[in-house]
């Protein structure tokens, strides 16, 4: 709601300056491009999510999803400790770090809702967010991507020849700011313990 606010009033303004300049005329027009702009990136981008998402279902309808569980399971077990004996929480997981793996956050937020809401099972359901609950969201915010498609797609719709000359750099800062969410979820759970 306040980001509406904000909006709003940043929209007023610059209507109100245009009106003042006498430069109304090419501020609709910007709007109208803007907004032109605005849905073929968003059908763009769509293609793009729907078809990694059929990725993700048919790697999970052929098995594959469950042999990436067991590749990742001792990662995940060691950051989920949950996860090593229950084989559900492991698929689970497993899905939502592949989808964040191939850079679709969009597809892998209902991956980690699910995941999540059996890890909120498993702590007893009470009201609070359990360590793993909290290092999950953590990792699905700054997670290492390999294929970063979303990014990808964007490049692509704004005209980049090569949409993909970032992996480098992508790998580079993903996994930098990974070891930072899980070196930060690993002292704030150590700072919550010794406080109680």
């Amino acid at each position: 709601m306040a980001m509406s606010v904000v909006f709003v009033l940043m929209m007023a303004a610059a209507l109100i300056y245009a009106g003042i300049n006498g430069t109304a005329g090419a501020v609709s027009a910007a709007l109208l491009e803007g907004a032109g702009d605005a849905v073929k990136l968003g059908l763009q981008m769509a293609g793009v999510l729907c078809l990694w998402c059929g990725v993700i279902e048919v790697m999970r309808v052929t098995g594959l999803m469950e042999k990436l569980a067991r590749l990742l399971g001792r990662p995940l077990s060691a950051l989920f400790p949950e996860a090593r004996e229950d084989g559900a929480l492991r698929a689970d997981l497993a899905a939502a770090v592949s989808a964040n793996l191939l850079g679709l956050g969009n597809a892998a937020t209902p991956l980690s809702i699910r995941a999540c809401a059996r890890l909120h099972e498993l702590s007893g359901g009470h009201g609070a967010a359990s360590d793993s609950a909290c290092m999950l969201m953590l990792l699905s915010s700054c997670s290492i991507q390999l294929i970063p498609a979303t990014v990808a797609a964007v490049r692509a719709g704004a005209g980049a020849g090569s949409p993909f000359d970032i992996l480098p750099a992508v790998w580079i800062a993903t996994a930098v700011s990974c070891a930072a969410a899980i070196c930060a979820g690993r002292l704030s759970r150590r700072i919550g313990r010794a406080r109680i």
